[in-house]
C-alpha cells in the first residue's frame, strides 16, 4: 500500500463558536456527548488505514493536547505508527503560524523525515465520515498532483462559501471566495462546488508550492486563498466529489455525504440535535466506520424513576457514561459524562456537557451548557430572552450558551 502521511490542521481559534472556544481550541470542543470534534477526522484517517498522523496545534491547545494524549496514544492500538501532536514552535522565524499553508511549511522537516509519496492535509473542524482511500484512488486514477475534496451545494447557498470552478472532467480552473454569482458545476446548473478543506498532495508538489508561497510577502499563506489558486495555473489540480464517497454499511436515514462545518453556535447546535433523531442523518452507532475517542472508566448511565411524578427518563436523547437522571424528564438532548439532573426538572432540546449539575425544579430548553457548571434549583433558561441575555450568551437564533464553569461538581463523591 502506498505510504501516505496524514497532517491534521487543528490550530484554529474558532472565534465564531465562542464562548465554547473561550478556553479551548475549536477541535477540542466536545460533541456528541463523549467525543471531541478532532476525533472525527482522526477516526476517518485510522479507518482509512492512514496511521502516521501529525496534528498541528496552536491556539489554546492544552485541552486538545490532553485529549490526544489520553485517547490517541499510538502504543494503545497503532503499533509502530503514530498520532503525534505538534505545537507551534517558530522553527522558521519569530512568528506563529500565519495561515494554514504556513503551519505546514513551518513543519516541512516532518514531511522530509518520512518521505511519503502522498500527503493528506485535512482540517479538524468538521463532522463527517469519509473513506479517504477512495479519494486517494481517484487522485491516482486521474494522475492528479493535487486533489481537493469538494461538496456540491445549491447555488442559492453557495455565496457563503469559497466556490471551486471546474471543467467537465472536474479539473479545477478557478477559486472564488464567497462570490455573489457562484459558478455552477458543468451539467448541474443548480449546484456549485464548495471546498471541504481536505487535500491530497503529491509530496514533491506540496513541498515546492509551500516553499514558493513562503517567499511571497503579499500572501496570506492560506491553502484556499493563496497556495491552491497558484497551483491551478501549471499543475494538475482536481476536485473530488464527496457525494461518491461511501462507508461500508450506511444505516437507515443516514445522509451519504453528511458534512457539517461547526463554525457557529447555530451550526454546532443543529448538528447536535441531528444526533437525537430516531434515524439520524449522522449515526454515532454505525460500527462499520467506528468513531474513536478517550475511553474513560466511568460507570453506566443511571435513571431513577419517580412513580408519583412519572419522571426519571431521557427520551430521544443521547446520555453518556456516569450520568444520573433522577426524577426528571430529559427530552431531545445530548448529555455528556458525569452529569447529574436532580428531581422535578424538565430539560428539552439541549446540549449538556460533562460534569454539569442541574438542581431540582429547573426548566431549561434550547441551551448549550458547557462543562463543570452548577445550575441552581429553580433556574429557568430559554424562556425569557431578556433575562437570559443578562446572565448568559444568547446567539442570534436565540440559543442560550452557559460558558464553561470553574470546577467539577462534587455530587459524585456523595451519591451512588
Amino acid at each position: 500500500m502506498m505510504y501516505v502521511l496524514g497532517v491534521v490542521l487543528a490550530g484554529g481559534r474558532g472565534e465564531r463558536l465562542s464562548p465554547l472556544t473561550q478556553d479551548r481550541a475549536k477541535p477540542a470542543v466536545p460533541f456528541g456527548g463523549r467525543y471531541r470534534i478532532v476525533d472525527f477526522v482522526l477516526s476517518n484517517f485510522v479507518n482509512s488505514g492512514i496511521l502516521s498522523i501529525y496534528v498541528l496545534t496552536q491556539f489554546k491547545a492544552q485541552s486538545l493536547l490532553e485529549h490526544l494524549d489520553r485517547g490517541w496514544r499510538s502504543t494503545d492500538f497503532l503499533g509502530e505508527h503514530f498520532v503525534t501532536a505538534v505545537p507551534a514552535q517558530m522553527r522558521m522565524g519569530r512568528e506563529w503560524y500565519q495561515g494554514t499553508a504556513d503551519s505546514v511549511y513551518q513543519n516541512l522537516y516532518l514531511i522530509e523525515r518520512h518521505n511519503p509519496k502522498l500527503v493528506a492535509i485535512f482540517g479538524a473542524d468538521h463532522i463527517y465520515r469519509m473513506n479517504i482511500r477512495q479519494m486517494i484512488d481517484e487522485h491516482q486514477r486521474k494522475n492528479a498532483e493535487t486533489t481537493v475534496a469538494a461538496l456540491p451545494v445549491k447555488i442559492a447557498e453557495a455565496s457563503q462559501f469559497g466556490v471551486i470552478a471546474v471543467d467537465p472532467d472536474w479539473r479545477i480552473v478557478g477559486f472564488d471566495e464567497k462570490p455573489s454569482r457562484p459558478k455552477s458545476i458543468p451539467g448541474e446548473p443548480d449546484y456549485a462546488l464548495v471546498s471541504m478543506g481536505n487535500y491530497i498532495f503529491n509530496s514533491d508538489v506540496l513541498v515546492s508550492a509551500l516553499v514558493s508561497d513562503a517567499k511571497n510577502d503579499s500572501s496570506a499563506h492560506d491553502f484556499g486563498r493563496n497556495l491552491l489558486p497558484d497551483l491551478i495555473n501549471d499543475r494538475k489540480v482536481y476536485a473530488y466529489d464527496f457525494r461518491s464517497n461511501r462507508v461500508p454499511v450506511p444505516f437507515k436515514g443516514e445522509e451519504a455525504s453528511y458534512w457539517r462545518d461547526l463554525g457557529t453556535i447555530e451550526a454546532y447546535y443543529e448538528a447536535s440535535m441531528d444526533l437525537c433523531s430516531v434515524d439520524p442523518s449522522f449515526n454515532l452507532y454505525n460500527r462499520s466506520w467506528p468513531l474513536r475517542t478517550v475511553a474513560f472508566g466511568d460507570p453506566p448511565a443511571k435513571f431513577v424513576f419517580d412513580w408519583d411524578d412519572r419522571k426519571g427518563m431521557a427520551v430521544n436523547s443521547i446520555v453518556s457514561e456516569g450520568t444520573i437522571i433522577s426524577g426528571s424528564l430529559v427530552q431531545s438532548c445530548v448529555v455528556g459524562r458525569n452529569v447529574r439532573v436532580h428531581s422535578y426538572s424538565r430539560i428539552e432540546d439541549c446540549v449538556i456537557m460533562d460534569w454539569v449539575e442541574i438542581g431540582r425544579g429547573c426548566k431549561i430548553r434550547r441551551a448549550i451548557i458547557d462543562k463543570s457548571n452548577v445550575i441552581p434549583s429553580g433556574t429557568q433558561i430559554g424562556y425569557d430572552t431578556a433575562s437570559d441575555r443578562e446572565r448568559y450568551f444568547v446567539s442570534q437564533a436565540g440559543i442560550v450558551v452557559v460558558a464553561r464553569g470553574e470546577r467539577k461538581t462534587d455530587w459524585i463523591m456523595t451519591n451512588p
